[in-house]
């Protein structure tokens, strides 16, 4: 049986380009090559496609980027090309065709459905979710607003958009009246808990917002929440898997881009610990109603704040977590019994199978 072609995209434009090498590396380790064919595409930091046939481990230290034998390319929308088209130096074209796309990008372009509508446009099965559910998740004043309608227990919120910034102080001050300190602001689309800062008081309200805006045109503000961070790896389309509870020991004072990849001193429990199975549970099935209400299919990493009196405060939906060595997705499934080579099979099949 000819094997199938399978096409990792990595890198990208978002401000974690840098854990997208990372993960892509360890994906592109762990596909079967006795299954599948991979043909690997890369995305400069300034938005450059480029087909790479170097070295696995030139992508994860970022030196995959000046590689001579790199070629431009481009995503055709067409989808009588169902794959890429392969641009040489003489103007030839070389058309690359794939059987399915594994978009290996966190943040803005890659998990907030831009890549998802082009490859939908492609009609080319892809891992992950879909443009809607991937826009839903990324967006995390949306992810509110559905998950409250659903009845699923979020931290209090507010709204601010860039062209309101002339009213920033009075919004900071409603913020301060009707929220309690801390008050996390975080922007509303960019993952790996860039842009976010914690803060104490108005003024470090207002910074907060300011710094919020450089890395997006919408800003949450959220009432901070006194418990325990952890997380659950789901898996699936029309039939949802959910991995038990992981628990994060940040070794900042919250679970930052620093603690989350640089800070050795951070931790990561699975099963969680000082956690009842009953609670474990419990968590696991509002996973799993989230991922459906929000429309999620292939994956997602959910992740909570499970407080000391019991209460379950869904934080936020990651449509492509993290899949580097450390990171808690790959490592939840593991413990729920999938290598990491399985579940790539098994994220494959499942774009296949939507």
């Amino acid at each position: 049986m000819a094997k199938k072609r399978v096409a990792v995209i990595f890198g990208g434009k978002s401000n974690e380009h840098s854990i997208s090498l990372i993960s892509a590396s360890n994906i592109i380790r762990n596909i079967s090559t006795d299954k599948y064919e991979i043909v690997m595409i890369g995305i400069t930091k300034k938005g450059r496609w480029l087909l790479y046939t170097g070295d696995v481990d030139s992508i994860e230290n970022g030196l995959w980027e000046s590689n001579p034998d790199n070629v431009s390319c481009v995503l055709s929308p067409d989808p009588i090309h169902k794959g890429f088209l392969a641009i040489m130096d003489d103007g030839a074209v070389q058309h690359i065709k794939v059987d399915v796309v594994f978009p290996v990008l966190h943040g803005k372009n890659g998990e907030d459905g831009t890549i998802q509508g082009l490859l939908t446009l492609a009609q080319m099965p892809f891992v992950g979710c879909d443009l809607i559910s991937s826009a839903n998740c990324m967006d995390k004043d949306l992810t509110h607003i559905i998950l409250e309608a659903n009845k699923i227990k979020t931290a209090k919120w507010l709204t601010i958009k860039a062209n309101e910034i002339d009213s920033i102080n009075e919004f900071a001050k409603k913020a301060d009246r009707e929220l309690e300190y801390p008050i996390f602001v975080k922007p509303a689309n960019c993952g790996s808990s860039v842009g976010i800062s914690k803060t104490g008081n108005i003024d470090e309200l207002i910074a907060g917002i300011k710094t919020a805006f450089s890395h997006d045109a919408k800003v949450i503000v959220e009432q901070g929440i006194s418990g325990t961070e952890c997380e659950c790896a789901v898996m699936g389309n029309s039939s949802i898997t959910a991995s038990t509870v992981g628990e994060i020991a940040a070794a900042n004072e919250f679970y930052d881009f620093d603690a989350k990849y640089q800070n050795a001193e951070s931790k990561t429990y699975i099963p969680a610990r000082n956690m009842s199975q009953e609670k474990i549970d419990e968590i696991r099935e509002i996973a799993i109603k989230a991922y459906k209400v929000l429309g999620c299919s292939g994956l997602a990493r959910v992740d909570f704040f499970c407080c000391e009196n019991g209460d379950v405060y869904l934080n936020e939906v990651n449509t492509l977590p993290g899949h580097t060595k450390i990171s808690m997705y790959p490592q939840l499934m593991e413990h729920f019994g999938l290598t990491l080579q399985e579940q790539t099979d098994r994220l494959i099949n499942l774009a296949f199978e939507r």
